[in-house]
């Protein structure tokens, strides 16, 4: 089963998935995936963390978990740590395997996590293991840097975070020099951090 919001991701994931010859059934939330699961019984479970408003990747990979614990679980995300993607990733089975799309250089790689999670224990780690060329930061500006991503002014952050604005735009500012984006006028860095945050070139520590 993959669990992709993206019909453009979803669709091409599940043909290329198809044509290497593995039974897919592709939906897009986790509602479809609960609904579905009982009817196709997977042997394994590939989601994306981030998937829209509602219920995440790390809410169905739980649930997985505690009602089929024989099912493979892969994760499949942008985000090179899972707290740029969701809140709380302790939600995330240890036995679920971890890869990062913009280190999908084949599907192979793909197709690999999916047998291993059948036959052995994944290898989440809560980061990816190649963060050489990526920018680190901590899991206080991640959360950050994912608000900002989901459009999120500086009040709104403020309010969901429970501090005061002049702390959250201390906590943004921060955000920003930790990924270089401070000393360039000629860029916005709320839209390049959200870039950057979307193409999976940030890593926590």
């Amino acid at each position: 089963m993959l669990v992709e919001d993206e019909y453009f991701s979803r669709t091409i994931v599940s043909e290329m998935l198809t044509a290497s010859g593995l039974n897919i059934f592709p939906v897009g939330s986790v509602a479809d995936a609960i609904e579905s699961m009982e009817t196709f019984d997977p042997h394994v479970v590939v989601t994306d963390l981030d998937l829209g408003p509602g219920p995440d990747g790390g809410d169905l990979l739980a649930k997985v978990m505690e009602e089929r614990p024989w099912t493979g679980m892969v994760v499949l995300t942008a985000h090179a740590s899972p707290e740029l993607a969701i809140k709380d990733p302790s939600r995330i089975p240890e036995n679920a395997g971890y890869v990062v799309k913009s280190e999908l250089h084949s599907i192979h790689k793909l197709i690999s996590a999916i047998e291993e999670s059948i036959v052995m224990p994944g290898n989440f780690e809560g980061t990816s293991n190649s963060s050489e060329d990526k920018i680190i930061i901590t899991s206080s500006q991640a959360e950050i840097l994912r608000l900002i991503a989901d459009g999120l002014s500086n009040a709104s952050i403020a309010e969901a975070r429970g501090i005061s604005i002049r702390s959250t735009e201390a906590l943004i500012q921060r955000t920003f020099v930790a990924l270089g984006l401070n000393a360039n006028p000629h860029i916005n860095p709320r839209v390049t951090a959200a870039k950057m945050w979307q193409q999976g070139k940030v890593v926590v520590k």
